[in-house]
């Protein structure tokens, strides 16, 4: 697993940014779409304002989420929320690009298997995603694939419902489905995740995200979070 280490976590936004759109220009040539998947968290939000200053095959762009908290639409605590702000007021991206995870709904597990088949529509059955976006907590977790929570056994739906975790409950892509992309795509800044960077680079399988398939998977971190990484598997760019 090869991790590009920048200085800061604005400079591994824009570089993230720069990534994926080659990327989309990739997959639009080779298939006609590019269907990515995003995580929250506040280095992605920049990373995809910056994606608008990109070149980007827009209109052949899909966006689906990783994971998602059971909220109401438009609480804070949402990831489409933040999603939304920042994709639909600087790219040109129209609302029905970007699929939301209807954790609104009375019924969770039937809202599971509805997303599960707009994955198929997007992607094929079983769903292939050109590229998943995950981030890294200071636990270990990936998506909201957390310790100790059964979702992690999940090996026959590619959308599954957590425990409560951080006082929600959440929807997430399973393990399935995220190792099946063509492309992940870790953002790791802050030096809390010095120690579960370490532990993802060696492959360790008792961390949610050590459970990841890392055949097509890049890394991309700042200097903060990077210190414990091992030289061998580490560049570090200006």
């Amino acid at each position: 697993m090869k991790i590009s280490v920048y200085a800061n976590a604005d400079a591994v936004a824009l570089e993230a940014a720069k990534f994926i759109a080659k990327e989309a220009r990739e997959a639009v040539a080779a298939r006609g779409k590019f269907v990515m998947a995003v995580s929250g968290g506040q280095t992605p939000w920049i990373m995809l304002r910056d994606l608008a200053h990109e070149d980007v095959p827009w209109k052949s762009v899909y966006i689906v989420q990783v994971d998602e908290r059971v909220a109401p639409e438009g609480n804070a605590d949402r990831n489409l929320t933040h999603l939304r702000e920042s994709l639909l007021g600087h790219a040109p991206i129209r609302p029905e690009q970007i699929h939301a995870m209807a954790v609104e709904s009375g019924n969770l597990q039937a809202a599971c298997a509805e997303y599960a088949q707009t994955l198929r529509t997007l992607a094929g059955s079983p769903p292939v995603l050109d590229l998943v976006h995950l981030g890294l907590g200071p636990d270990g977790h990936t998506a909201s694939l957390v310790p100790g929570d059964p979702v992690r056994d999940v090996r026959d739906a590619d959308v599954a419902l957590t425990g409560i975790y951080q006082n929600r409950r959440r929807m997430t892509l399973t393990y399935p489905i995220l190792s099946r992309a063509r492309r992940v795509l870790w953002l790791v800044t802050g030096s809390e995740k010095t120690g579960m960077l370490a532990r993802l680079q060696a492959g360790d399988a008792s961390i949610p995200a050590g459970r990841v398939s890392r055949d097509h998977a890049v890394v991309l971190a700042d200097r903060a979070a990077a210190s414990q990484v091992v030289n061998e598997s580490k560049t570090e760019v200006a």
